[in-house]
Parts: C-alpha cells; sequence; structure tokens
C-alpha cells in the first residue's frame, strides 16, 4: 500500500511541474459588418447584494419564467446545447429576440409588448429583487458583464450578470427594463474585414414612461420616473434595448482577462505564505522530533535484542543502563492487526484514492489552462469524467487493501467498491434536486440528465472498477514486516489528550487551516454563480493540505503507539478526515455570517450540499492520512529486530 501511495503522490507532483499558459478552449468566431451576432439567455441566478453584501437565495430561475414577462423570440426560444457540467450547475442557456449585428449601433430598441404584470407576477419579481438576484446574457459565448470598481485599488472590472432591478434606500423595489449592451470588438486580422467580439458591458436601466413605435422602434423616456411594479394591482411594462459598438485593442485570446479579477490579491499571498511557511515548519518539526526520538528508540531496541540473544548463549552480561522494552516496540505483534469493520474501511479507501487523483489531476489541468471558462461547466465534466475513468484504481487500491486485511468477503468487495460511496453523493443529490425541482427553479437537473449519469456510471465507471479489483484480488497481499500475535494484547487507558474526540479535533484541524482561505472564496463563487479560477493558489493548497495531512496523522500515530494502543487504523483515517467535519462547520459559520435567506428549501440545499462537500473532503483527507500513517508504521517497524 505504501509504494502505490507514493506513486500517486508522485505522479500528482509531476504534474505540477509543467508551466502554466492559457488556452481559450474554443475557437473563436469572426463576424464581418453586418453580421448577425448571437445573444443568448441564461438562467436568473441570486448574487451577493449591495445593501447588506449578504446572500438571500440560493436557487435559479428560468429566464423565461412566466413571471418576470421577458420577451420571446418569434416562434419561442430554442435551447443551446450544454455540457454535463453546465446542467448540472444550472445553466438553461436559450435564444432570444434581441437582434445584434456587427458593427451597427441601435437605440431605443423594442425587445417586445408584453409586459404587463398582475399582482402574483409584480410579487414574485419583487421578491426576486429584494435578493439581488442577476439576470445573464451571453454575446459570443462571453458573458454580459456590470463594470464594477475594486474598493481597494479602485480598478475597474468586469463582473458578470447585472442586476433584475435595485432597491432604494426608502425600500422602494425598482426594475430595470431597458438595457444598453455595450460591446467591444476587435480586428481578426491584417487582412479582410472581420471582427470579433472581446467584451461585453451592459448598463441596465429602468424608465417608466416608454412607449412604443412603429417597426419595433420605442420612445425611451430617459426623463421619466424609474419603473415599479404595483403590489397591489397591474403595472404595465415595455421591454428596450441600444446596441453600441466599440473598436478595442483587447486580442481575442485575452478577453476573458477582465473578467478574472482578484480583489485584494494579498489575501491570497499572504495566506499562502503563511501556509507554506507553517506547513515547512511542521514538517520540519515532525521529522526533528520523530527521527531523533525514532533513531533512540531503534537504537534502544536493537541493543536490547542484541543482549538477549547474547543472554542465551550465556556469553554477556547485563547491561544496568538499558531498559526493558517500552512504548512502542511492545506492541508489534498487534500492530498490524486488521482492523474492525475492514469492509468498509477498504471500501472508503478505494474511493478516496479515486477522488486523490482525480482532485490532483483536475486542478493541475485546470491550473495549466486546459479548463478554461469559455468552456461553460467543463471543470465539473472533466472531474465526473476522470472520476468514472479513475474506477480502475478505486477498485484496486480497494481489493488489495482488503485482502491485506485477511478480508474473505471479495465478491462483496468488489460490488460495494463502485457503488457504496457513489451511491450516498447520487442520493443525497437526487433528494436534493427534488426540493430544487418542488421550488420551481431552472437549476433542477432533468430526470434525462440523472439517467444518463446513472447509464454512464454503470457502464463505464463499474467495470472499470470491477476490473481494477479483480487484479488487485490476483496481487499478493502486503506482507507486515512483523508477526501478529494470535491473541489481542490489552490495550492501557491513554492520556487525555489521545482520546478518540481530543485528538481527532487537533489532527484535522491543521490541514484545514491549509485550505481556509481558498475555500472562502470556492464557496463565494458556488453559492453566487460567479467564475473561479485561482487554480494555481488552489493547487499549492491542495498540495499543503495534503502534507498536512499526512504529518499530523504520523504525530498522531506516533503518539497512540507509544502510548502502546494499537488500534490505529480508524483513528488515523477519522483523524485526517475530520478535516471535512471542519469544512462543513466552515460552511455554517459561512451561513451565520454571509447568508440571510429565510425558507425550509434554502435551508435544506444550503445544508444538504455543505454535507456532500464536507463527506467527499473527509474521505479524501481520510484516505491521505491512513496510507501516510500505514508508510511509516511499516517503516518503523521494519528498522527493529523481532523475535
Amino acid at each position: 500500500m505504501a509504494p502505490l501511495f507514493s506513486s500517486i503522490v508522485l505522479c500528482s507532483l509531476l504534474l505540477g511541474e509543467a508551466a502554466a499558459f492559457y488556452l481559450p478552449g474554443v475557437a473563436p468566431s469572426s463576424y464581418s459588418i453586418g453580421d448577425r451576432v448571437p445573444l443568448t439567455v441564461n438562467a436568473l441566478t441570486p448574487s451577493i447584494s449591495r445593501h447588506d453584501e449578504q446572500i438571500h437565495a440560493v436557487v435559479s430561475y428560468d429566464y423565461y419564467h412566466p413571471a418576470f414577462r421577458f420577451c420571446r423570440p418569434e416562434g419561442g426560444p430554442e435551447r443551446v446545447r450544454e455540457s454535463l457540467g453546465s446542467i448540472i450547475f444550472g445553466d438553461r442557456i436559450q435564444t432570444s429576440p434581441f437582434e445584434l449585428h456587427m458593427g451597427q449601433n441601435e437605440t431605443c430598441k423594442m425587445a417586445c409588448q408584453n409586459g404587463n404584470f398582475d399582482e402574483r407576477a409584480s410579487k414574485f419579481v419583487n421578491s426576486r429583487i429584494e435578493q439581488a438576484y442577476n439576470i445573464n446574457f451571453l454575446v459570443d459565448g462571453l458573458p454580459a458583464a456590470e463594470l464594477r470598481e475594486d474598493p481597494l485599488s479602485h480598478e475597474r472590472f468586469s463582473s458578470p450578470g447585472f442586476p433584475l432591478g435595485k432597491v432604494r434606500e426608502d425600500g422602494t423595489k425598482i426594475l430595470h427594463n431597458h438595457w444598453d449592451i455595450i460591446i467591444d470588438y476587435h480586428k481578426a486580422g491584417l487582412r479582410g474585414e472581420q471582427y470579433r467580439v472581446v467584451g461585453v458591458l451592459v448598463q441596465p436601466q429602468s424608465y417608466s414612461g416608454s412607449k412604443a413605435l412603429e417597426e419595433g422602434k420605442a420612445d425611451c423616456a430617459t426623463d421619466s420616473a424609474p419603473l415599479t411594479l404595483n403590489d397591489a394591482g397591474e403595472t404595465s411594462a415595455l421591454y428596450t434595448y441600444s446596441v453600441y459598438w466599440r473598436p478595442s485593442d483587447t486580442a481575442w485570446a485575452t478577453r476573458w482577462d477582465k473578467y478574472l479579477h482578484i480583489i485584494d490579491p494579498k489575501i491570497h499571498w499572504f495566506s499562502l505564505i503563511n501556509s507554506t511557511i507553517f506547513v515547512i515548519f511542521l514538517v520540519g518539526m515532525v521529522a526533528a522530533i520523530l527521527l531523533r526520538a525514532l533513531r533512540k528508540d531503534i537504537a534502544r531496541y536493537n541493543r536490547l535484542e542484541n543482549i538477549n540473544l547474547d543472554d542465551l548463549s550465556g556469553t554477556s552480561a547485563v547491561d544496568d543502563d538499558v531498559q526493558e522494552d517500552s512504548g512502542w516496540k511492545l506492541v508489534h505483534g498487534d500492530v498490524f492487526r486488521s482492523p474492525r469493520y475492514t469492509l468498509i474501511l477498504s471500501i472508503l479507501l478505494g474511493n478516496g484514492a479515486q477522488l486523490f487523483v482525480m482532485t490532483g489531476v483536475t486542478v493541475a489541468f485546470a491550473m495549466l489552462g486546459f479548463l478554461s471558462p469559455s468552456n461553460r461547466g467543463w471543470l465539473t465534466s472533466i472531474s465526473l469524467l476522470l472520476y468514472t475513468l479513475f474506477g480502475c484504481i478505486g477498485g484496486y487500491v480497494s481489493a488489495r487493501v482488503y485482502k491485506s486485511f485477511g478480508g474473505e468477503n471479495w465478491k462483496l468487495n468488489i460490488a460495494a467498491t463502485p457503488i457504496f460511496v457513489p451511491g450516498i453523493v447520487f442520493g443525497t443529490f437526487f433528494l436534493l434536486n427534488l426540493f430544487v425541482w418542488a421550488k420551481g427553479s431552472s437549476g433542477a437537473v432533468p430526470f434525462t440528465t440523472m439517467l444518463a449519469i446513472i447509464a454512464i456510471w454503470f457502464v463505464i465507471s463499474v467495470p472499470l472498477s470491477v476490473a481494477g479489483a479483480w487484479y488487485g484480488f490476483k496481487q499478493p497481499a502486503y506482507e507486515p514486516p512483523t508477526r501478529v500475535n494470535q491473541i489481542p494484547r490489552q490495550t492501557l487507558p491513554v492520556a487525555r489528550s489521545l482520546r478518540p474526540l481530543p485528538s481527532l479535533l487537533l489532527t484535522g484541524i491543521l490541514p484545514f487551516c491549509a485550505i481556509f482561505v481558498e475555500l472562502y472564496f470556492i464557496m463565494t463563487s458556488l453559492w453566487t454563480s460567479k467564475i473561479y479560477y485561482m487554480f494555481g493558489f488552489l493547487f499549492i493548497c491542495y498540495g499543503l493540505m495534503v502534507l498536512t495531512s499526512a504529518c499530523t496523522t504520523i504525530l498522531l500515530v506516533y503518539f497512540l503507539l507509544c502510548a502502546e494502543d494499537y488500534r490505529w487504523q480508524w483513528r488515523a483515517f477519522f483523524g485526517a478526515g475530520m478535516t471535512g467535519a471542519y469544512v462543513f462547520l466552515n460552511a455554517l459559520g459561512f451561513w451565520a455570517t454571509r447568508v440571510s435567506f429565510g425558507g425550509l428549501t434554502g435551508a435544506v440545499l444550503y445544508v444538504g450540499y455543505s454535507a456532500l462537500i464536507s463527506f467527499m473532503v473527509f474521505v479524501l483527507t481520510g484516505t491521505i492520512g491512513f496510507f501516510a500513517a500505514y508508510a511509516f508504521v511499516y517503516r518503523i517497524y521494519g528498522s527493529i529486530k523481532v523475535d
């Protein structure tokens, strides 16, 4: 098991040595002057309220939800083909009635005349305005953004999405019914008159006095009062838009740079430097303490063994300075005893190894630029694909560990490895999806997509896992360096700090500290539908988490063995896996400080998805801790002489 884990770590580190570069991910589209440029619409998503810096909702809504009264294209909207990851994360991209022609400005163009809000629709839309929902347009695959200013550096950047409306200081809700669409374009080459879209900004406005004219034109009453929806009656509204084209020096390959803005990057660097120094100090301290203590222990144990052999031959006297055996050598006959519930532990370790490789490869690919935001949902799609293909690793690790534990129910191991943990994840996701569906959200994953995921799993991952398990069972079991006694040794009471709860809490807190800052930004991006792209920081934090999990678990196991407690297997797994519990507690803290939505559905979805993520972190870090502890135990007991 130790060589396998070492090879996995080595492969992930080698991936991190390559130089990073940017790949756009999609082929550019060029247009001539007057060509129609497609504008598609996506689901409305919640964002952080500017009023109180809180998140007030977690579900998204279809752009063509009847209550919004948004204009539809002739013949009805058509779905745009999306990736699996895009569908899972709630993207619902459709065609729109907006007409954009390359290089041709349009002023106050009417979208439609069907914006009549009744009492029910007005209440629904006003509630979404109060919850700070954003409208999402896509022009040539580029998200329409709102121009914002960094409060620290005062640098202006593009934030994807723009508000449905706004709330005045007196509490009045204003609906934006006019959009100024500003598009930056760049000449495709030195020859020809071909142009490419390199930027999209939207400035939403609200005009209550706009009137429709002939041939799709409208009279935008810019001097009229903002449009407010009457909760106690009907309100007439007219949706209009203007299009402005402006040349830009931005190259097509770098058009996403303006979206990838880091607010206060010093936080990331400060956290990264702190975590790196802390991990170096921790690794150095662990190495110094353990090497010094272990060298002394091993030398003493081997000296005692030589004296005992000399006594048997009658050629040596007893050295009064040498003490009797004590500490971790006393449990050499029990330290490799199979733990309880070996089947469950082997299944968790197999899935943890599968998650470890998938996470490392995915983050490395994203860091190298292969998973560009140009391809919506590709990060999730690639993650699912890699986890499916790495089923062979999960089956092999689970089978090899189970055989080394002396397990005999190999058929159940082969069948449960690709089903147990994925079944928990999929079952939880399916139940949470029912709440999303009941809420009427567009983020509900279609039932056909669910069936497709199940089909992919049983057609690809399960056979690969079975093949890996079959190969693992064909391999010889890992032989421990010491023999296992037939009768288990009685364990002694341990110190208070080594009791299960305190030791687990102390072991899990340090790996969590290595990922705390990045976890905050990931949570913010996840619940506000923003782009997360700081994969270089994430890759380093992932490596620091792996090192910290390994070091803290090794320390825990060493102290347990010195206390003559040989039941280290589950303790190592739960000790490092406690990082997942801290991730869940952090999610609850984020809920208490940054999220203020009411209602049962929002609470169930937030807690459910947070628990799901925490469970996967638990399996991942627990596996890292177990294999690190196994390699440590195997090494130290292989270095001493025993009968």
